[in-house]
């Protein structure tokens, strides 16, 4: 079974106002800059990565989520999607990047229709999106968890609990955890569908639903701050039956293989060099979440 469409994609200790201001700052921030970008000549892998360098400038598409890609406080563009790319498309000879904000939803519709050039989203991979786009090899891998009340009531460790048990569930739009929730046997329908991780968190708080899931590192970081809430130990869904660890990457227009061979090439060396794990520890992850996964057995081979 392949996942659905998923945002994933927290930063140190985050409060329910400094994630939301973070999306109203980003969104107003990329007003300016939501112009669409020129169609690419993807003959020989594309000539993007050319019109790039000659433009200084690269357009992320940004879904607001922290730790993957956000505004912070003061106004910046952070996250360990948006760090991770000014490093890497500095070192491919593009000084800047600028983000180009929208929904989870609609960050593939928003890439292939030229609203920006990369996904810079912590975007799972998975079989559906390689069909629709093409990603690098993935820069951390990720288990689950849920967000649940304090001791954890209800005793949800797993998909399976939550239909076994019958408890009332919530996940973000267009997350994974949709289609890990239905292959356990639990009625789409019946899901809740909520923006974000903050949207979930209110949602267990105020006792509209008994759980919210979410990455793991979404999860233990937003309930932080929380009285009411906590997260669950990470764990693995099940795919067809057998544990599955997820990964998340940048993704491409499909004929632009030249940018994205060249982006793999840097990623590797910042992998090799322990600088990769050293850009994204400050938002939350981990050497556990640290990878060698590839885009081609996430994508199914």
């Amino acid at each position: 079974m392949a996942p659905p469409n998923r945002r994933t994609p927290h930063h140190d200790n985050p409060t329910r106002r400094s994630l939301l201001t973070g999306v109203a700052a980003l969104g107003a921030l990329g007003a300016a800059g939501c112009a669409r970008v020129a169609t690419a000549s993807t003959a020989d892998g594309g000539d993007l990565l050319d019109r790039l360098r000659a433009a200084g400038v690269v357009r992320l598409g940004i879904a607001g989520e922290i730790p993957f890609g956000y505004i912070d406080t003061d106004g910046h563009l952070t996250g360990e999607a948006p760090e991770l790319a000014k490093v890497v498309f500095k070192r491919l000879g593009v000084d800047t990047v600028q983000p180009v904000p929208t929904e989870f939803g609609s960050l593939i519709p928003g890439l292939n229709s030229q609203q920006f050039d990369v996904v810079a989203a912590g975007m799972y991979v998975n079989p559906e999106r390689c069909e629709q786009v093409i990603f690098a090899d993935p820069d951390y891998q990720m288990l689950d968890a849920f967000i649940v009340r304090k001791g954890n009531p209800k005793g949800l460790h797993s998909y399976r609990d939550v239909v076994e048990k019958k408890a009332r569930f919530a996940t973000g739009t267009g997350y994974a955890q949709i289609g890990y929730a239905v292959d356990a046997g639990y009625a789409e329908s019946a899901i809740l569908i909520v923006p974000d991780q903050v949207a979930g968190l209110n949602a267990v708080e105020a006792g509209r639903v008994d759980v919210f899931a979410g990455t793991a590192l979404t999860a233990r970081e937003v309930v932080k701050k929380s009285r009411r809430a906590e997260s669950t130990r990470p764990f693995a869904p099940l795919v067809d039956g057998a544990p599955h660890v997820d990964g998340g990457a940048f993704a491409f227009r499909p004929g632009e293989t030249r940018l994205r061979d060249a982006f793999n090439t840097e990623l590797r060396e910042l992998r090799r060099s322990g600088e990769l794990f050293r850009i994204l520890e400050p938002f939350g992850f981990t050497k556990a979440e640290m990878t060698d996964l590839t885009a081609k057995e996430l994508c199914g081979g």
